[in-house]
């Protein structure tokens, strides 16, 4: 089974602004040019995946018209922090959760290894499918979450892994080991 991982391409909001699951839209110009890079590289009997926020959607669906939308392919829900600037965010709240982010959960919201139980059973009930090639379109939280499991990495070193807008990262899995055949490929 081949799974490639593809990271939704660049939001129309301001730097600096906490977003996990606010249906943000996208820059559409980079849309359409990373549908037709990722058209090339993708196998074509596939079976696609994706979150079902617009980001992710939205590149989805230039890419065909059968997509299977999971929940559990969501970004962290960060709560009562969603759309607010990070430098506004209370101190007292940020900084244990800068501190240990994988364990302390955002207020109203989710920790890192909340995300990560979703994300493993996601990844448990696609080995049970036994699907041949599988596209996901998804978020940088999740493919992180992903690549620390399949790669044994601590998931506090989840960040040290860059998931660029619209890359691709193909795994295989094939008589119960995973391989990792790229992380973070930029198409253009």
């Amino acid at each position: 089974m081949d799974i490639y991982l593809i990271r939704h391409t660049e939001v129309n909001i301001a730097k600096g602004i906490c977003y996990g699951q606010s249906d943000l839209d996208v820059l559409q110009d980079s849309v359409q040019q990373t549908s037709e890079q990722l058209s090339l590289l993708l196998p074509q009997n596939k079976t696609l995946y994706s979150s079902p926020l617009k980001r992710c959607k939205t590149l989805a669906s230039h890419l065909t018209n059968q997509v299977l939308f999971d929940d559990r392919l969501m970004e962290m829900n960060f709560g009562d922090w969603e759309l607010q600037d990070w430098n506004n965010i209370n101190q007292a709240e940020l900084n244990p959760w800068m501190e240990d982010f994988v364990n302390i959960q955002v207020p109203n919201g989710e920790s890192f290894v909340q995300l990560h139980g979703r994300t493993v059973d996601f990844i448990n009930e696609l080995i049970n499918n036994q699907e041949k090639q599988i596209v996901i379109i998804t978020h940088a939280g999740v493919i992180r979450s992903w690549l620390c499991e399949v790669l044994g990495i601590p998931l506090k070193n989840a960040f040290k892994l860059a998931i660029d807008y619209g890359s691709v990262s193909k795994l295989s899995f094939n008589y119960n080991h995973w391989s990792v055949q790229f992380i973070n490929n930029k198409l253009s």
